[in-house]
């Protein structure tokens, strides 16, 4: 299964497949056929965690995949990155849970004092576990697949993805991330995903494609959705040869 949150990160790959077909659960979208000879599952998960754990757990549970790759387009954190460079999820991380400090009415809010990380995966689960930072492994054979594939529009790099249902811009707040969480990007799917695949013991990959990233003034580019698309298909394709020879 690949999947996309949005048209412009799933509709390309969609349109690519061979002998489709169409199911809808409830507001979730998968077209099934083949690439290449491959069986492929296109997924909409549509945008933000909710959407994209559900997609995914009704996605395992339905059509029992062998893997799922999360890609789709992404904001930089990492300045030595550029629009079109493409982010393999070594790791994803959940940066929207955290406890904030304790202030009184009027004592004003600094997201930058918010550095108190928990696991939303404690051994006990009576009480999150204090400052873990939960950082979910991408699948090293699905990581082998997409280095084997070629990229001639960026950089192909290993990194961590950042994910929560916040859209930052600013940049200390940025910066605060990429140093504590060691975020490469960030989005709002792709460790939501893989929490359900882990749980699930469905292996699982993120790609993410810079789309801008303002930390080096790099301008959004709505060309990288349809060139993550391309690449994520060919990652899949390769993949699956290792699985399903021919």
């Amino acid at each position: 299964i690949i999947q996309g949150a949005l048209p412009v990160e799933s509709e390309r790959m969609a349109s690519k497949l061979e002998n489709k077909t169409v199911e809808k659960i409830g507001g979730w979208t998968f077209w099934k056929g083949t690439y290449n000879g491959y069986p492929m599952i296109i997924s909409k998960t549509r945008m933000g965690m909710s959407n994209s754990a559900a997609a995914t757990a009704l996605a395992i549970e339905r059509y029992k995949p062998i893997a799922i790759i999360n890609q789709g387009t992404a904001g930089g954190h990492d300045p030595d990155l550029h629009v079109y460079d493409i982010v393999l999820g070594k790791y994803a991380t959940n940066i929207g849970a955290f406890r904030t400090p304790k202030q009184p009415l009027g004592g004003g809010s600094n997201s930058l004092t918010w550095v108190e990380a928990f696991d939303v995966l404690p051994t006990e689960e009576s009480e999150p576990e204090p400052i873990a930072i939960r950082k979910f492994e991408g699948d090293q054979e699905l990581l082998m697949a997409a280095h084997k594939v070629r990229y001639d529009k960026g950089e192909v790099v290993e990194g961590t993805i950042g994910s929560a249902d916040v859209w930052n811009n600013e940049l200390d707040r940025i910066q605060f991330f990429h140093e504590r969480y060691g975020t490469s990007v960030e989005e709002m799917e792709a460790a939501s995903v893989a929490q359900i695949a882990s749980q699930l013991n469905v292996p699982f990959l993120g790609i993410r494609i810079l789309s801008n990233n303002i930390t080096n003034n790099g301008a959004y580019d709505p060309g990288t959705g349809e060139a993550c698309q391309d690449y994520v298909l060919n990652v899949a394709e390769e993949y699956m040869k290792s699985k399903l020879p021919k």
